[in-house]
């Protein structure tokens, strides 16, 4: 099982839009790294988002390119400021958590090392994935791979 970590797309400021939805660009760089996801055959069972709207937006856009139509989840403890400590997947399928920061970074940070406060292990970009597996023998989590809109 893999967990695929996506920071949501760039979002519109909160002048133009008040629920900061994604920017013609975060959508754009979205469909792009959803694009390349298809093309890498990765398959997801389910996909998770916060709730808020460009993290729903960013699923949503997910949930399209990855093989069948997926519809997005909305699953609490996702919000930028929770608890990384309290949010426990231990799926037996391939999950995808789109979220935000800081808590998308803490929460590598909490599964690779057991604490939050060694963030950030890996570094986010919008609209970015890092893809985490369980090592069965240790149950340790580590970085299996990282697909980024940008590559500095």
């Amino acid at each position: 099982m893999t967990l695929f970590l996506v920071q949501h797309g760039k979002n519109l400021p909160k002048e133009q839009d008040p629920e900061k939805g994604l920017s013609p660009e975060g959508k754009k760089a979205v469909e792009q790294i959803a694009g390349e996801l298809k093309s890498y055959g990765v398959t997801v069972n389910e996909i998770w988002h916060s709730g808020l709207k460009r993290a729903r937006e960013t699923a949503e856009i997910f949930g399209a390119y990855i093989g069948k139509r997926i519809e997005p989840i909305s699953k609490n403890g996702l919000a930028p400021l929770d608890d990384v400590t309290m949010f426990d997947p231990e799926p037996e399928e391939n999950i995808m958590i789109v979220g935000h920061l800081p808590f998308m970074e803490k929460f590598v940070s909490y599964l690779i090392t057991g604490s939050p406060e060694h963030s950030p292990v890996v570094k986010f970009q919008n609209g970015g994935i890092v893809a985490l597996d369980k090592n069965n023998e240790t149950a340790s989590w580590f970085i299996k791979w990282t697909l980024f809109p940008n590559i500095y």
